[in-house]
């Protein structure tokens, strides 16, 4: 998701009251959640004010043909979104070692296992060193088919060049053997973009409207994905890496506004959940594709060339009515709506048309109105809200470090890197859809807690199952990910009940841009497998165990009320908190 998924709350307009949650967790808003009306003011417009969500739960339908042929139009770019982590196959790690030239090897693409290796090289616990081999013995050389031992000394040097396995990777074409760190530097910058076009992508849509950003957001992602398979040396790749989500990874969220902004709000969940599955989806075709176009620059190419052809949604897709409201371009919100009316089979009254295009101006209010204090002295002086704002963090943190490092460790797993890839994705879509059935079952507290702990169990046990049990490591690398999956669905939801309305937008946009630290963090944890295999894992063990500790010091908001004050946050968790049932 992340890439991944860039977040969108940036990208809503400042006069929509109602925030849909960032594409990149896909999960409920609970603002949606609409107050009980008495039916005898239904009929009255001054009583009960038209807006969207009226027109569409009443006149429009909240969810028919018109939004069904936008979510699928909208579910291809989704797709595409996942194509950015394709650094996980064209970076990939390629087991190597030391090139010995005394035995006349001048390629680094001869035969990686020769039978005279164990007299050139020193044994590891893995097989041969990857880094290191034996002295030569100045003014003795031997032959690809023969080199015997009394050509080496017995002491060690590091390698000067190398032999790799395969080549369908910059590993081999930028002769990356032995420099982990600086391979896994690709992941590393691609987080550090998504990071980087929050502002850019909120800007473009709040600006110019959601289709021209959802448009550019492609466009840039094809245009810098192809450059980037011309890569003459590594820099650049890094150099194209960075570019390419920095310009391109709003495509996810500019996307995910046109399927929810349009349907009801008791749809909302499930489209939201829909979103991020198709993400997941994109994630399997990249494993598929990388799969069956080997050459890296050819797998690249194969993505991106066809992500242009989505540059004709300008033309195929309508923009956002929300946004032409919000800007007051009423003509054109009026086609929309007529055009959604007709596909639906719906009628949309003259009078619910002309409260859209006629919204109430503000009325100043004469009563004088209590300075705001700000939101550092309101945290500061309330040590609730200043624990909650110490522990959200942290679990953002957890969430995108275990997520994201799960799906790239995932090539480490075995030979099959592409179906353990593809398995690995995959099972997000059950987790996004287990936590939507049971968060308003059981709540939200056993829900992230219990994500946390599965989780974290899961990871920590398959750090010390033998390699040789290949299956069942497999079985428990993949519920780990179904458990953090869970955790990522419902993480925005439990974050924005807790605080106010009045500061919810900031406090989560903070906890969501401090747990960019996890998925900036999250590729560099392969390399640490050259110290103990088990080093990833057990560390995104030790981090679901804590944060799952840290959700249980907050209190419930399950059948809640929507904290609007901050004395009305304080309470949550005590009985005046409670939503009353007639």
């Amino acid at each position: 998701m992340g890439s991944y998924m860039g977040g969108c709350c940036s990208s809503l307009e400042p006069h929509q009251p109602r925030r849909v949650p960032p594409p990149s967790l896909g999960i409920p808003n609970m603002a949606d959640r609409k107050p009980s009306v008495d039916p005898a003011r239904k009929g009255s417009a001054f009583d009960q004010p038209i807006d969207l969500d009226h027109v569409l739960i009443n006149e429009l339908g909240q969810f028919g043909l018109f939004q069904l042929r936008n979510i699928l139009l909208v579910a291809i770019p989704i797709i595409m979104s996942a194509f950015m982590s394709e650094f996980v196959f064209s970076a990939a790690a390629i087991p190597h070692r030391c090139r010995i030239p005394e035995c006349g090897e001048v390629e680094k693409s001869t035969n990686y296992d020769r039978e005279w290796l164990a007299n050139a090289i020193p044994e590891s616990d893995s097989g041969f060193a990857s880094c290191e081999r034996f002295a030569p013995v100045t003014g003795i050389n031997g032959t690809l088919d023969y080199c015997p031992p009394n050509i080496f000394q017995t002491n060690t040097i590091e390698c000067d060049g190398f032999i790799y396995t395969r080549d369908n990777s910059v590993v081999f074409d930028f002769d990356l053997g032995c420099q982990e760190w600086l391979r896994a530097l690709a992941g590393t910058l691609s987080s550090v973009g998504t990071l980087l076009v929050l502002p850019i992508t909120g800007y473009v849509s709040d600006r110019f409207g959601r289709r021209m950003a959802l448009v550019i957001s492609v466009f840039n992602l094809a245009l810098f994905g192809l450059i980037k398979a011309f890569s003459v040396n590594y820099v650049m790749y890094l150099a194209f890496q960075v570019i390419q989500t920095t310009l391109g990874a709003g495509t996810f969220s500019s996307a995910y506004i046109f399927a929810t902004e349009f349907v009801g709000p008791k749809y909302r969940v499930i489209t939201s959940a829909t979103c991020s599955s198709m993400f997941a989806v994109g994630q399997v075709v990249l494993g598929g594709i990388a799969w069956l176009v080997q050459p890296w620059r050819y797998m690249i190419m194969t993505l991106h060339i066809p992500c242009f052809l989505i540059v004709s949604y300008y033309w195929l897709l309508s923009e956002s009515v929300r946004w032409l409201l919000s800007k007051r371009k009423f003509d054109e919100a009026r086609r929309v709506l007529e055009k959604a009316a007709h596909v639906n089979k719906r009628e949309i009254s003259q009078k619910s048309m002309n409260a859209l295009m006629r919204p109430p101006a503000a009325v100043a209010t004469a009563e004088p109105v209590e300075a705001d204090p700000g939101v550092l002295r309101t945290i500061i002086k309330s040590p609730i809200l200043l624990r909650r704002v110490c522990t959200t963090p942290i679990w953002w943190i957890t969430t995108t470090f275990v997520y994201y490092g799960l799906s790239i460790n995932s090539a480490s797993l075995s030979d099959t890197i592409y179906l353990n890839y593809i398995l690995t994705c995959a099972i997000e879509i059950p987790g996004f859809y287990t936590a939507v059935l049971i968060l308003d079952r059981v709540g939200r507290k056993p829900t992230l807690s219990g994500g946390f702990f599965f989780s974290a169990l899961c990871n920590i046990a398959f750090a010390f199952i033998p390699n040789d049990m290949t299956v069942l490591r497999l079985i428990i690398f993949l519920l780990g990910k179904f458990g953090i999956s869970m955790v990522f669905t419902s993480l925005y939801l439990f974050t924005s009940e807790l605080y106010p309305t009045q500061y919810r937008h900031s406090l989560l946009a903070f906890s969501s841009m401090i747990g960019r630290i996890g998925s900036i963090t999250a590729p560099l944890t392969p390399a640490l497998m050259e110290y103990w295999h088990g080093i990833p894992t057990v560390m995104f063990g030790a981090m679901g165990f804590l944060s799952g500790v840290l959700i249980l010091t907050q209190p419930e908001t399950l059948g809640t009320k929507m904290p609007n004050t901050l004395a009305e946050a304080e309470a949550l968790g005590t009985p005046q908190s409670k939503i009353q049932s007639n």
